[in-house]
């Protein structure tokens, strides 16, 4: 496997409905053998949930109940030192994620007889993560003139320490920074220095430095593709069975990104019961060939596309029961069975 190419490799974004990890691992482990991820339990504990996962460390940062904010009235100039030092150090070793933020990564780890040809894990965008987390008078904390600089910084450091976790389980890592906020660009992501292009890429860029493995972007709306592709990003994962059309929209970028070996990772499983349920193997790869055909236009054949691909679900599958997302991992993989079988890979 070189580089990106990844010839139609299912692997997945992270949530299930699980809320025991080693059930979750052993069925996750069972049908991605070659590209496994560890999976996230938001409705194992709120500590689970992709914002509160992260969190750990951050000046400031409070949990309470199901509540997480940052308190700016308390003390934080030792903590923000600290994080200043490490990120100046490079030493990813004093932001750890515990096993109660992180059941999955550790049940991930404790999995045996895995060889793996990568191994996938995940952090919330330093966009998503800003915005959403707040300080006590619910202010976006990006926003804030001294934190809001140390949210990337911190983010890179979370993303370092996941990768040296995951490189124990195969050399070969793939980390995805998970920018849902970003299918609000125009919108929610439109004031203040985060409306700028430059800016946002900056961002992202910086978290991307504490990984030095692939790195993935995921965002599970429409949103302006453009921006994303100007970054250091290896993989661009999105919504294909919703929003097929919205990157369709930027064929001479797309063109560009795979010359430059990048890789399309393709959300053609719907993550919800009902459209699960309509769906086929055969329904699914007419879908995906259709989603595929519009860059074919432009210089890139079919082929290059497929090589240059992985295939997910569309989104994460915690809206689904247990059998749910089995049936969704047994679409997934029946597809991405035959779409190499169809192309020779």
């Amino acid at each position: 496997m070189s580089n990106t190419e990844f010839n139609c490799l299912p692997t997945i974004i992270g949530s299930v409905p699980h809320t025991d990890p080693q059930k979750a691992c052993a069925l996750l482990t069972r049908f991605l053998k070659d590209i496994p991820t560890w999976p996230q339990l938001p409705k194992k504990s709120f500590l689970e949930n992709m914002y509160v996962q992260y969190s750990q460390g951050f000046p400031g940062v409070v949990v309470e109940g199901d509540r997480i904010y940052v308190d700016t009235s308390k003390d934080y100039q030792k903590p923000l030192e600290t994080l200043y030092q490490a990120y100046l150090d490079n030493n990813a070793s004093i932001f750890t994620m515990g096993r109660d933020h992180v059941a999955g990564l550790y049940a991930l780890l404790e999995q045996d007889g895995l060889s793996p040809k990568a191994v996938k894990g995940c952090i919330t965008g330093p966009l998503s993560w800003g915005i959403t987390v707040t300080d006590e008078n619910k202010r976006s904390i990006l926003y804030h003139e001294v934190l809001g600089d140390a949210v990337p910084k911190f983010l890179k450091l979370k993303a370092a320490w996941e990768e040296n976790e995951l490189k124990k389980i195969s050399k070969n890592t793939i980390i995805f920074v998970d920018e849902p906020i970003m299918a609000s660009y125009g919108s929610i992501v439109a004031s203040g220095p985060f409306s700028k292009p430059e800016k946002i890429i900056e961002m992202i860029d910086e978290v991307f430095d504490g990984i030095s493995g692939l790195k993935g972007i995921h965002c599970c709306g429409n949103t302006d593709w453009s921006i994303l592709l100007k970054t250091k990003m290896d993989i661009l994962n999105f919504d294909a069975y919703d929003y097929a059309q919205s990157l369709s929209l930027y064929p001479d970028e797309v063109k560009q990104f795979i010359a430059r070996g990048g890789c399309i990772a393709w959300g053609i499983v719907p993550n919800h019961t009902e459209p699960l349920m309509k769906e086929s193997i055969a329904s699914l790869k007419d879908r995906l060939e259709e989603a595929m055909a519009p860059f074919t236009r432009n210089g890139l054949s079919i082929k290059d596309i497929v090589k240059n691909s992985l295939l997910l679900p569309c989104c994460g599958l915690n809206a689904l029961t247990e059998e749910g997302v089995e049936q969704a991992l047994t679409l997934l993989t029946g597809l991405s069975g035959e779409m190499r079988k169809k192309y020779g890979l």
